[in-house]
């Protein structure tokens, strides 16, 4: 699948207001480098069902396995033995002279400050090799799914080092005093820097699985169905925004006998939020994590592309409205290559006047429908529109419901079959008392 970056945007994957964002709501890591492989995750959604499914059986597999996780490794082990790799301190010699203990005690009192950090980072390097012994006994086996085993793998090849070996035995065994501390540091950063360092990365890549296993747990997502079938689908049960703290959850079916959604309704009913909420469970669902509906089945698609919030560009000198056509141009120009693509797009054509908005949307809306690859959700306030469609077979008509209560609005944020009727834009001006400031002007 892919996303260009205006549809990250759209969908608030990412978030230039990082709080709000997709990706901070999801993200558990513990290690920074965890949060940056995890960025590379949503950064990068998955090329076809077997790789989604891979990794759901991974994110699976961790979530029953999750009591067995290590939990020694931290951020700060992390930080510190990064830093241990990188330090500029020369190890001390193990030949040459005099025997090594003298070395050492000659190390530990001469180079106190050296000595004190290296004591420090050597104990954080032990807390890793120990983490990761722990991870591979609980962890990789037979069963492991290959997005795992293949990490713990290659851990557990590079912790077959005679001095790692070594290392954790004399630590267990209570024997890992100064003398023997000085001797391993010259092993390790001599001669073991990178198998370290890549120790550390394969940590920060489990981290980042980790945080998608507890982000499922936490929300309570549910892992979709994907068709096997060629031809574009979403079936789901009670799906959801998960960035909303109170969501109101909505049934959705789209496929290709009715594979466009028309939706109408009031500014504030609901209709961004639902557009949004089916993007980013599509969007979820292609990087292999668990969705926010109760159950889900859909196909694969190739693309997400999204018209929702369209920006003018005064520095190139274009309108709202060149823009929003710019936009469709290119959504046209994506869809036409024979894959499926789910195409979301919120107020067509708002930068002109009503009438030539009303043809344009026509237009468009009608030339969408001849595509047999692309499941479509539009919604807009053009009312007018939409009695203009009303006897196209393939769209699926429905309208967010508010209702006036003595002057006063109210949204239920039920989504309903059929048509809005209502046309509450004096009703607001009223009640925000802008009518009422009018009359005030002097």
């Amino acid at each position: 699948m892919q996303l260009d970056k205006t549809s990250y945007y759209d969908l608030s994957i990412f978030n230039r207001d990082e709080e709000f964002s997709l990706f901070h709501r999801l993200d558990f890591t513990t290690t920074a480098g965890g949060r940056e492989y995890l960025r590379q995750l949503f950064s990068n959604p998955l090329q076809d069902i077997p790789t989604i499914q891979n990794r759901q059986r991974a994110l699976q597999y961790i979530l029953d396995q999750e009591n067995n996780w290590p939990s020694i490794i931290s951020n700060g082990t992390i930080v510190v033995v990064e830093n241990y790799m990188d330090a500029q301190i020369e190890p001390i010699s193990s030949t040459e002279g005099l025997p090594l203990y003298l070395h050492a005690a000659l190390n530990k009192t001469l180079y106190a400050p050296d000595f004190g950090y290296i004591k420090f980072s050597f104990t954080q390097l032990v807390i890793l090799l120990k983490g990761f012994r722990s991870f591979i006994n609980a962890f990789n086996s037979d069963e492991t799914p290959m997005v795992l085993k293949v990490l713990l793998d290659r851990a557990q090849q590079l912790l077959t080092k005679k001095e790692f070996y070594e290392i954790l035995r004399l630590d267990e065994e209570g024997k890992l005093n100064f003398i023997e501390i000085l001797r391993y540091d010259n092993y390790i950063r001599k001669r073991h820097r990178k198998v370290i360092q890549e120790l550390v990365t394969l940590y920060q890549q489990l981290d980042a699985y980790y945080a998608m296993a507890k982000a499922i747990r936490h929300y309570n997502l549910h892992f979709p169905v994907f068709a096997g079938s060629d031809r574009p689908v979403i079936k789901a049960t009670q799906l959801y925004h998960i960035i909303l703290n109170e969501p109101v959850a909505y049934d959705v079916k789209l496929d290709e006998t009715s594979h466009f959604m028309f939706l109408t309704g009031a500014n504030m009913a609901g209709k961004t939020t639902f557009i949004k909420a089916v993007g980013v469970a599509v969007f979820l669902a292609h990087i292999g994590m668990g969705v926010p509906a109760e159950k889900m089945e859909m196909s694969f698609f190739h693309g997400i592309f999204s018209n929702i919030q369209v920006q003018d560009n005064i520095f190139k000198g274009e309108s709202y409205f060149y823009s929003e056509v710019q936009r469709i141009k290119n959504t046209i120009l994506q869809i036409s290559n024979g894959k499926n693509w789910l195409v979301l797009i919120d107020e067509m054509f708002k930068g002109t006047n009503v009438e030539d908005a009303r043809n344009c949307s026509l237009a468009v809306i009608r030339g969408f429908l001849q595509s047999t690859n692309c499941l479509f959700i539009l919604s807009t306030h053009l009312y007018e529109v939409a009695e203009e469609l009303r006897t196209e077979p393939r769209i699926q008509f429905k309208y967010f419901e508010s209702t006036v209560i003595d002057d006063d609005l109210h949204f239920t944020y039920l989504l309903k079959d059929g048509i809005a009727k209502e046309k509450i834009g004096y009703l607001i001006l009223k009640r925000e008392k802008v009518l009422e400031l009018l009359t005030q002007i002097k």
